[in-house]
């Protein structure tokens, strides 16, 4: 993985701006800490920072390619996995390659095909290439958005990068928020508006988008969607599909010139991709490293709730022993991890999911020592339909986000004088707009309709809120992290499956078990659904409140200038049963966010207009 930034300007010349071209590539170094390189002339600056994973010598960027009196030059952050398929298919038309990176490939697929490359390609990605012929820039995203791409125009320039902060390190951009923008952090936050930036006009281009920039302006287009259709397969037809798909998935992902390893939580989405790389790399006669999570004190203070039932700990010993892995269990404490908050907020350049962010970003910091890729189980859930909400009838009735019902009471810290668009009218338009695109066949029953509806909110709005989380905390510490279940195959397939094969057995995902029964104990294949393992040991609420207490106590906290004070000192001294953000976001993980709103307008010398 990497760090990719741009200018392009048809007004100016690029040139004099190299000390912002620096300034954006520091900041991205820890996305790419192997590799540095620019690609800058009159009109284009392309900046590169690198995370070798993959043909080490010979996919440096940016990369050039000529053809007559044709020049292309990519930078692009991801991986490719069915890259030898596509050179194949471009040998065949008489290309050549230097080297096997996937670098190389989708350069010489836009050479080919052009936009259409894009539908060529299975993996994660975010990619610019500059036609210094034709003087334009294409970009683009890969289907499921785990691979970001921020962008702003200014000055008659279009200025691009993987974070935030790249643009912000540019001279041109100022860290300014408005009205819109307090909106996203009180009333949608930690997530986001598709496509939204936070930051006054700084946009991210939506998943499975490409765009061109050039002397006439942007051009945006989408060039996939979920699309609804005929169900054809019986159960057990589905069964066999969903197995070939999940399982070539992560081979897929096993693709690698530096060690791999995988997460291991002893839930069933980790525990199924570990199993499966096991088995693969056995045959290659290697030994799987896996990674488990866990925190000071926490079998001591955990209580068993609906939507956390039990313990981790227990299921990673009974993987470990299924799989003879080579096992590295990480423990955080409780002070470490409100520490990390700060750098949590630094990796993301917003206000994040408080200590589920900052637990991630120690743990990717551990892994990183031991391998620099690994597979982890996010998006299963909103594919096969894993979460609480989707087996709710009561919840999954209500319009709005079902993972964020706390409406008016998100709205209830916001000072009176500041004057935003109603909260739940601003939630409710965005609801509707993913709601009124979702794909459905005529003749569905009611319950088909809605659970339809249910996995594109999923998708559209909480996985990427995940993805988010899991590509900037890892890449803080220059790891690389795939999710297998969030291979497009999966989710155009599983889209159209009934909602009865998926909770076969009235169990969550009861599909994807039976369909994986084989690489899994019978304990942890029927293992009712446990969330992101969390702190539950009380000193962490107590160092959390102390710090917003700290902040509270300076009249001068940024904070303070929109967010009632009032409503923070209850926060501290209230047990609050309203969660903020689905069950990962209770009273600690709403104050922690607090906190790192203040440090967040703080640290970045953040402008309300």
């Amino acid at each position: 993985m990497c760090g990719i930034a741009g200018e392009i300007s048809f007004t100016h010349s690029v040139i004099d701006n190299k000390d912002s071209f620096l300034n954006m590539q520091k900041v991205l170094a820890p996305r790419g800490p192997d590799q540095n390189g620019m690609y800058i002339r009159d009109n284009v600056a392309l900046i590169h920072s690198r995370l070798a994973i993959i043909d080490i010598e010979n996919g440096i960027q940016p990369m050039t390619c000529k053809y007559g009196n044709k020049e292309y030059t990519i930078v692009y952050n991801g991986e490719l996995y069915n890259t030898e398929e596509i050179r194949n298919e471009l040998l065949l038309f008489g290309y050549n390659f230097s080297g096997h990176s996937d670098t190389e490939v989708i350069l010489k697929s836009f050479v080919h095909w052009k936009e259409d490359c894009i539908n060529k390609f299975n993996g994660i990605f975010a990619f610019a290439i500059w036609d210094n012929f034709e003087k334009r820039l294409f970009f683009a995203r890969d289907r499921m958005g785990v691979k970001p791409f921020f962008y702003t125009r200014i000055n008659n320039s279009f200025i691009f990068g993987s974070e935030i902060k790249a643009l912000l390190n540019h001279k041109y951009v100022e860290p300014v928020i408005n009205e819109n923008s307090i909106a996203e952090i009180m009333f949608i936050g930690p997530g986001r508006t598709p496509g939204c930036g936070v930051f006054k006009d700084i946009y991210e281009l939506k998943p499975a988008c490409w765009g061109s920039y050039s002397k006439n302006g942007i051009r945006v287009r989408k060039y996939w969607t979920l699309k609804d259709r005929e169900h054809k397969e019986t159960f057990n037809e589905t069964v066999e599909h969903v197995n070939y798909l999940v399982k070539d998935a992560i081979t897929r992902q096993l693709i690698s010139d530096v060690p791999v390893g995988t997460f291991l939580s002893g839930g069933l989405d980790s525990s199924i991709i570990s199993s499966v790389a096991n088995k693969s790399m056995l045959e290659k006669g290697l030994k799987l490293k896996t990674f488990s999570i866990t925190y000071e004190n926490n079998d001591k203070y955990f209580k068993s709730s609906k939507f956390q039932p039990n313990s981790d700990t227990e299921y990673i010993k009974k993987m470990v022993e299924y799989l003879s892995c080579e096992h590295h269990l990480i423990t955080l404490n409780n002070q470490s991890l409100a520490n990390a908050l700060t750098d949590a907020v630094d990796a993301r350049d917003l206000p994040g999911m408080a200590d589920v962010d900052s637990s991630l970003l120690l743990f990717c910091k551990e892994i990183k020592k031991h391998c620099s890729v690994a597979l982890s189980g996010e998006c299963a859930d909103e594919i096969f339909g894993g979460y609480p909400w989707f087996r709710d009838k009561k919840i999954r009735a209500i319009n709005g986000f079902p993972w964020s019902q706390s409406t008016k009471y998100r709205k209830s810290f916001v000072r009176d004088d500041i004057k935003l668009q109603n909260h739940e009218e601003y939630i409710l338009s965005r609801y509707k707009d993913s709601i009124i695109n979702t794909s459905k066949n005529d003749g569905i029953s009611p319950l088909e309709s809605r659970m339809k509806e249910m996995m594109k909110l999923n998708i559209d709005w909480f996985m990427q809120t995940l993805l988010d989380r899991k590509d900037r905390m890892s890449m803080y510490s220059g790891l690389e992290v795939r999710v297998p279940f969030c291979d497009y195959r999966i989710a155009e397939y599983l889209y159209s499956v009934p909602w009865e094969y998926k909770e076969y057995n009235s169990y969550e995902k009861g599909l994807l078990r039976e369909a994986m029964k084989d690489f899994l104990p019978d304990e942890v294949l029927w293992r009712k659904k446990s969330p992101y393992p969390k702190t539950h040991n009380p000193e962490y609420l107590k160092i959390v409140s102390n710090m917003l207490h700290e902040i509270l106590c300076c009249s001068s906290s940024p904070i303070l200038s929109f967010i009632k004070k009032s409503e923070l000192e209850k926060l501290i001294h209230t047990e609050v049963n309203e969660p903020w953000y689905g069950q990962l976001m209770t009273t600690p993980q709403t104050i922690a966010y607090f906190v790192q709103i203040n440090y967040w307008l703080k640290k970045y010398k953040i402008r309300i207009i």
